[in-house]
C-alpha cells in the first residue's frame, strides 16, 4: 500500500491532520484541549521573572500561540478589525492562558496583506503569512502578568526587508537618553507552524512609565498633540480620549493643557524659556536629532492633512507629575531610515529640512500619490524646538561620533544578523511570501549605505 495512503488512513483513525508534503502529524487546535491545559516541563518563571528576560538582547526567543480553529478563522477573516479572540501561549515549557490574541497595526501594517482593494482603508481577509499581533496576557485576570508584562506586541516587519529598523531605531533613541521601548527579534509559531521572524516591541503603558521615570504614575497620552492644526489648545476631551493610563480616574489634564496654552500665547522670544520650563531639553533635543537623522518620517514631524485639518501620529506624551515635565516618546519605526538618501517611500516622505517652511504654512501635496501635508515648523511647539541651534549641533555631533558611528553600528548589526540569520532562512524555506535570504542581505547593505550617508550629512 502507498505509504502516503497508509499515513492518511492512520490520520483518519486518530482524528489528527497530516502535512502532505512532510508526512508529519499535526494535532488540530480544536482537538488540543488536553495539550493546552498541560504545563509540560516549565517552572512557571513567567509569574515572578521580570521583563529584562524577554528583552534580553543576547537571546532569540520562540513564542508559540495555540488558537482554536474557529477563533483563528475569525481574526483571519478580518484582521483590520483588530478583534481579540481567546487562545494560549506556549513559552519555554509553560502553557499560559487563556490570553487575548488579535492582529494589530495602522494602514501600513495591512498593505498587500488583506484582500480589500483600498490600501488606505484596509479590509478583507488575511492574505500574508505574517501580520503584526498583540497578546493580552491579562485577558481574564486584570492583574495577570508575563515576566511583569501585561501585553506583548509582535511587529511583522513586512515593509522592512532589512528586519532591523524597529530594533535599531529604538536602540539609537535609548542610547541617546530618550525614553523609548525596548525591542528584540522573536520567532513566532501558530498552531505548530513557524510563521516567521518578528520584532517584539515593548508596550508603552503604565508599566513602561514606571520603569522609565521615578514617578511613573502620571498621564500617558497617545497621538494627541498639545496644539491642534490651527494652533489652538486642544479641547480637554481630546486629551482625555487619548489617555493610556489613569483612564478610569477622570484625571486632570491641566499639565498638558497649561503647557499648550503657554506655547500658544508666547511670542517667539519666549518659546525657548517655556520649553525649558516644561520639558527636559536634553532629552527633547536628543529626540529631534535621532528622529531627523534616521528619518522617522512617519512620526510626529509629519503633519498629514485632510483638507485643512492636519495632525501628526506615532508618538506618546508622558506627564511626570513630580518634575512637572512632559516627555515625548517615539513609536512605530518600521518606516524609519528608508528616506535618508532619497524619497524611497513617497507616502511618508517629509520634503522639508528641519525648520523649513513650505507653501507659506498651507497644506501642500507631495510624492507619487500627491498626499497632503503641512510643514511641521508651522506648529509653535516644533518652532520652539528649532530655536535650540547650538544644542542641536552638539547633540548631532555626540550622536554621529557615538551610537551612530560605524564601529558602534557595525557591532550591533553583526550581532543581530548572526542572531536572526537562521530564523530568516527557515522562513524563506517555508513560506513563498517570506523575504528571501538574498533579499535580506541586499537590504542590509542598503541600510548600511543609508547610515553612512546620515553620518556624513
Amino acid at each position: 500500500m502507498d505509504k502516503y495512503f497508509q499515513l492518511l488512513i492512520l490520520c483518519v483513525f486518530v482524528f489528527i491532520s497530516c502535512d502532505r508534503d512532510t508526512g508529519s502529524l499535526t494535532i488540530p487546535i480544536d482537538h488540543q484541549e488536553e495539550v493546552e491545559d498541560v504545563v509540560e516541563s516549565g517552572d512557571e518563571r513567567y509569574l515572578t521573572g521580570d521583563s529584562d528576560y524577554i528583552f534580553d538582547q543576547q537571546k532569540l526567543l520562540t513564542f508559540e500561540l495555540l488558537i482554536p480553529i474557529v477563533n483563528y478563522e475569525i481574526i483571519n477573516s478580518d484582521p483590520a478589525a483588530e478583534e481579540y479572540v481567546e487562545g494560549r501561549l506556549v513559552f519555554e515549557g509553560d502553557t499560559i492562558g487563556p490570553i487575548g490574541i488579535r492582529y494589530k497595526g495602522s494602514i501600513g501594517a495591512f498593505v498587500n496583506c488583506v484582500s480589500g482593494n483600498n490600501w488606505a482603508n484596509p479590509s478583507g481577509h488575511k492574505t500574508c503569512t505574517k501580520l503584526s499581533m498583540k497578546l493580552k496576557m491579562n485577558w481574564e485576570d486584570s492583574d495577570a502578568q508575563f515576566y511583569g508584562l501585561k501585553k506583548l506586541q509582535f511587529h511583522s516587519m513586512n515593509l522592512d526587508d532589512s528586519q532591523m529598523r524597529d530594533r535599531l531605531g529604538y536602540w539609537l533613541f535609548r542610547e541617546m537618553g530618550v525614553a523609548a521601548p525596548r525591542c528584540v527579534h522573536a520567532r513566532l509559531m501558530i498552531n505548530g507552524e513557524y510563521v516567521g521572524l518578528f520584532s517584539l516591541v515593548e508596550q508603552i503603558d503604565g508599566r513602561f512609565t514606571r520603569q522609565n521615570w521615578d514617578d511613573g504614575k502620571g498621564n500617558l497620552y497617545k497621538e494627541v498633540w498639545p496644539l491642534d492644526s490651527d494652533g489652538n489648545v486642544q479641547n480637554p476631551s481630546n486629551y482625555l480620549d487619548a489617555l493610556k493610563t489613569n483612564e478610569d480616574e477622570n484625571p486632570s489634564v491641566d499639565m498638558i493643557s497649561n503647557f499648550a496654552t503657554e506655547i500658544k500665547n508666547a511670542d517667539d522670544n519666549q518659546l525657548v524659556e517655556i520649553v525649558e520650563k516644561w520639558m527636559d531639553t536634553d532629552a527633547i533635543i536628543s529626540y529631534v536629532v535621532v528622529d531627523r537623522t534616521i528619518r522617522h518620517d512617519d512620526g510626529p514631524f509629519h503633519w498629514y492633512c485632510n483638507g485643512n485639518s492636519c495632525s501628526p501620529h506615532n508618538f506618546y506624551w508622558y506627564e511626570n507629575p513630580t518634575e512637572n515635565k512632559l516627555h515625548l516618546i517615539p513609536w512605530d519605526l518600521d518606516n524609519a531610515f528608508e528616506n535618508i538618501i532619497s524619497a524611497n517611500n513617497s507616502v511618508t516622505n517629509i520634503p522639508d529640512e528641519w525648520g523649513e517652511i513650505s507653501n507659506n504654512c498651507n497644506p501642500f501635496s507631495d510624492g507619487f500619490f500627491g498626499l497632503s501635508q503641512k510643514s511641521a515648523v508651522c506648529d509653535k511647539l516644533v518652532l520652539a524646538w528649532t530655536k535650540f541651534d547650538e544644542e542641536f549641533s552638539q547633540k548631532k555631533k555626540e550622536f554621529v561620533e557615538g551610537p551612530l558611528s560605524e564601529s558602534s553600528i557595525e557591532m550591533k548589526l553583526q550581532e543581530w544578523e548572526t542572531q536572526i540569520s537562521q530564523a530568516t532562512l527557515e522562513a524563506d524555506d517555508l513560506h513563498a511570501d517570506a523575504i528571501s535570504f538574498n533579499q535580506w542581505n541586499n537590504s542590509l547593505l542598503q541600510l548600511r549605505d543609508q547610515l553612512e550617508f546620515a553620518r556624513l550629512n
